[in-house]
């Protein structure tokens, strides 16, 4: 059984999801009845192969579902849950959950999600196949205190960078709000979390018309210069002054932000006493929908691709792969926060989450006496493969790609290798994913920078290195990385699906051939 996701005919978006590639021809409904949003195929009880183009509609519609990291985590816990996956609370034990043929998946700060299924035949001290991106993706988040004087007619928010975001791209966008609100329940006395998105953009950074000159060519000062406007006030032209809200309690978390704000984001999850907002975590982000673009809806165009792309391709991987192959592991998908701003965090790639996992499971199946011997001989077993995005060639720029490292779209996920460490890639763990690709039928491309050039980073060296278990960095190509709209190519998503089922269904087998690395 798979999420439905309907689509309400008013929501800004919606039409773009209609008549896409011919593949998904739908009905056109009567005025009052919600379009079925696309679904992404059901795990087949016997082994079919992937179909890369059944998955560009539901990526699609996943991208604009969830804009938010908290959306998308949450999305993908209740999809898990619906393929019979059981949540798991880090501050439980979990000796006596853990079955041998169980579905399990836990969550972090609600941001970072590592879920994992428990082959039928597994012992303690067998391998973990693990494929493992960042979820979260450059953007806008609000201030502490968002709340700005109006200035010279504008009401204007206070926000500041996530990672490389309030650049160029940014400026002149159609944002919108959403994110998490702590809320204290009155009756309960506990503290809840609602998840909150307005679908309608609240706010732009306009740019400065070129007639200026140069005040219009920058740089521009990223706290003065950048601050996006949320609504007009010229209440100071008729020498009115703003009174504070006898609703919003001075002292109180809801009085430091804009009291519109506050009771549009209330309204939205039904709260009517603001004081119960204890704090919340809310960020901007391009509404525009992801689509099918192209003149053959080859390809697809989309904001915060960076990667949640690769987070998706790995999900869908997990849920495809088949029961009855590598059965004696463990097969486990981790999507990880904070990886834009170094994964130093809890719940970033750096953190214990993966590695306290890991060690749950081993422990909860010893039969003997647990400790380092048997931990060590488990990451001695298992395999990572880090995927991230990596850049697609650009036609336009083809001198700052290496001749033979160029990928493309829509043909396969990208092996991607560094000598100076900044990818975990190595020939061992490489030839394993050669192995992998040649068994499930996919193709890999391979990419390295120029030595002219700066090499980014990404999980694999670091969770490898904490851990200590062969790795290696691949990921689906696209292009603009790092802007608030990218393109990868339509077949991509299921591109990725099919080669992460392909480690999920083979690496037990072909590990046996590298049993000496």
């Amino acid at each position: 059984m798979t999420r439905r996701h309907a689509i309400g005919l008013d929501k800004p978006w919606a039409s773009h999801v209609a008549a896409q590639l011919p593949d998904y021809s739908y009905a056109q409904p009567a005025a009052a009845t919600p379009t079925p949003a696309p679904e992404a195929p059901k795990p087949a009880a016997t082994e079919a192969p992937i179909k890369p183009k059944d998955y560009s509609l539901p990526y699609c519609h996943f991208m604009t579902s969830n804009p938010t990291i908290f959306h998308a985590v949450d999305s993908f816990g209740k999809e898990l849950e619906q393929h019979g996956y059981k949540k798991l609370s880090e501050r439980a034990v979990w000796t006596s959950d853990l079955k041998r043929g169980g579905k399990f998946y836990v969550t972090r700060n609600s941001s970072s999600l590592i879920a994992f299924n428990i082959g039928k035949d597994y012992e303690s001290g067998n391998g973990v196949a693990i494929v493992a991106g960042h979820v979260d993706a450059l953007t806008a988040k609000l201030k502490p205190v968002s709340k700005l004087p109006t200035k010279a007619g504008f009401q204007q928010l206070g926000v500041a960078p996530y990672a490389g975001a309030l650049g160029p791209t940014w400026w002149d966008r159609d944002l919108g709000i959403g994110g998490r609100v702590l809320v204290k329940n009155s009756e309960t006395g506990k503290v809840e979390t609602k998840l909150v998105k307005l679908d309608w953009p609240i706010a732009r950074i306009p740019t400065l018309a070129p007639h200026f000159g140069s005040p219009a060519n920058g740089p521009f000062n990223p706290e003065t210069q950048m601050v996006p406007i949320v609504g007009v006030d010229n209440s100071d032209l008729f020498e009115q002054s703003a009174t504070p809200s006898v609703d919003i309690k001075a002292g109180s978390f809801a009085s430091t932000q804009p009291e519109k704000l506050v009771k549009v984001i209330a309204k939205e999850i039904g709260v009517t006493d603001y004081s119960s907002i204890i704090q919340w975590e809310l960020e901007l982000f391009d509404t525009q929908p992801a689509q099918l673009g192209g003149l053959d809806k080859d390809l697809i165009f989309a904001g915060r691709i960076d990667d949640k792309l690769c987070c998706y391709a790995a999900h869908h991987g997990l849920l495809a792969s088949d029961e009855n192959k590598s059965t004696g592991i463990v097969k486990m998908v981790g999507m990880f926060d904070d990886e834009e701003i170094g994964s130093q965090l809890r719940q970033g790639a750096q953190s214990n989450f993966m590695s306290s996992v890991i060690e749950r499971i081993t422990e909860a199946f010893a039969t003997g006496s647990y400790g380092p011997n048997l931990l060590s001989r488990t990451v001695a077993n298992s395999y990572l493969v880090s995927s991230d995005v990596i850049h697609a060639v650009n036609p336009n720029f083809l001198n700052v790609y290496l001749e033979n490292h160029s990928p493309r779209l829509n043909v396969g996920v990208t092996v991607s290798c560094d000598s100076n460490g900044h990818m975990t890639t190595d020939s061992v763990s490489h030839g394993l994913l050669k192995e992998i690709a040649s068994r499930c039928g996919s193709t890999l491309q391979v990419f390295q920078i120029r030595n002219d050039s700066r090499s980014g980073g990404t999980i694999g060296p670091m969770t490898s290195a904490r851990i200590g278990m062969r790795a290696i960095d691949c990921g689906i190509p696209q292009l603009s990385m790092h802007s608030i709209r990218a393109t990868t190519g339509s077949e991509d998503p299921g591109l990725g699906v099919k080669l992460f089922k392909g480690v999920f269904d083979h690496f037990e087998e072909i590990d046996k051939e590298f049993a000496a690395f």
